[in-house]
């Protein structure tokens, strides 16, 4: 084998994407020692997609002051490689930035328009925008304030909305935003299809796990539908059952109306950015992964998207997960050419989770010691 690609998912709450890439690094050698090892952790948009794309690409981390989901001064991080920057909402509007102190009514995005704004100021043309782990139900009007958005109210006020002021949006000057980024292009890493509003909206879908008790939920939604109908009256532009708009408490929505920006798989973001077509072209095998591969990881999980460009150019594709599901035979269908647990003994979590990095490696040596006893057959 003389070339070998892992781009993995993490193993949620066990094993970190930046720690497969390192096992398999220190690991392969040591069957393959000619082997070129292609390691590219992946990130869906939520916390870590800086420190996967730093990893990924060799760019260029950079920090800057900003404020957090209630307008605290805080020190936020982006990634940048020349006219690119990669930008994760929860670095800015997370929900671990809160504690105990929920409250998508109250919390805003702003701090992520102020890394938006320092990436387009310092040159950048091209972003990439995660989004993720938000504490935010504002529509993303936080951030679209920060770059020159305005929001008034019925009485002429110019104010920036929260969660639990959307409704009292009257008028939308986006001029100024539009002027700030011409020419530049934002991509959206998503991962949802949820609409603005609704039952299978941002409030109702997300809201509660940020904090929103039943009656919040009915004013975020409300809310919610006050921005859609206004957005689509003052730009022309229709959101509320967009795939996506509800995604990180409207975020999705607002980048489309605000920013022209366009939604695309966190995976297809990833492989895109990394130029994996090119790299599968001289490639012997590669391996993926996740926690758990079941029917829903040929949905737009990182392993479908890689399972159908490793199809098309007849490339092994291994799995090495942590549990294999009972439906995951569709797996196969999609392009995985086998699948491999790291699950040994029956042990809780806790225990596992502790050994998870030792048992990826285990599972990972038996697979490259059968490939080397076959002479790379398989």
């Amino acid at each position: 084998m003389k070339k070998c690609i892992v781009v993995s998912d993490s193993f949620k709450g066990t094993l970190s994407s930046l720690a497969i890439c390192q096992i398999a690094q220190r690991t392969i050698p040591r069957f393959y020692p000619q082997c070129q090892v292609v390691a590219i952790p992946v990130a869906d948009g939520g916390e870590g997609t800086v420190a996967c794309f730093v990893q990924a690409i060799g760019a260029q981390p950079v920090t800057v002051p900003v404020s957090d989901p209630y307008g605290a001064p805080i020190s936020a991080c982006y990634a940048r490689k020349d006219t690119l920057a990669i930008i994760e909402m929860a670095a800015a509007a997370g929900l671990p930035m809160v504690g105990a102190r929920k409250d998508p009514a109250s919390t805003s995005t702003y701090g992520v328009g102020q890394l938006i704004a320092h990436a387009v100021e310092s040159g950048c043309t091209q972003i990439l925008l995660g989004l993720g782990g938000s504490a935010t139900n504002d529509g993303g009007c936080g951030c679209a304030a920060a770059l020159g958005v305005r929001f008034f109210d019925p009485s002429g006020r110019s104010f920036i909305p929260t969660g639990n002021t959307l409704s009292a949006i009257a008028h939308i000057d986006a001029a100024p935003a539009k002027a700030k980024l011409r020419g530049v292009d934002i991509t959206v890493m998503c991962d949802v299809e949820n609409p603005l509003y609704g039952p299978n909206g941002a409030a109702h879908v997300f809201a509660p796990q940020k904090g929103a008790d039943e009656a919040m939920v009915e004013q975020l939604d409300q809310g919610l539908r006050q921005l859609s109908q206004v957005v689509e009256r003052d730009l022309g532009i229709s959101i509320a059952q967009r795939p996506g708009a509800g995604a990180a408490g409207g975020m999705g929505g607002g980048c489309m109306a605000f920013f022209d920006a366009t939604l695309k798989s966190g995976i297809e973001c990833v492989l895109d950015t990394v130029g994996f077509d090119a790299l599968l072209e001289d490639a012997d095998l590669v391996i993926t992964g996740e926690g758990r591969i079941d029917s829903q990881s040929v949905h737009g999980k990182a392993i479908s998207g890689i399972a159908r460009r490793t199809k098309r150019q007849n490339i092994p594709l291994l799995a090495i997960v942590g549990g294999i599901a009972d439906d995951a035979d569709a797996g196969y269908d999609l392009g995985v050419t086998a699948m491999f647990s790291i699950d040994r003994p029956a042990q809780d979590h806790q225990t596992y989770a502790a050994q998870s990095g030792i048992y990826y490696q285990r599972t990972l040596e038996d697979i490259l010691r059968l490939l080397r006893a076959m002479g790379d057959r398989a």
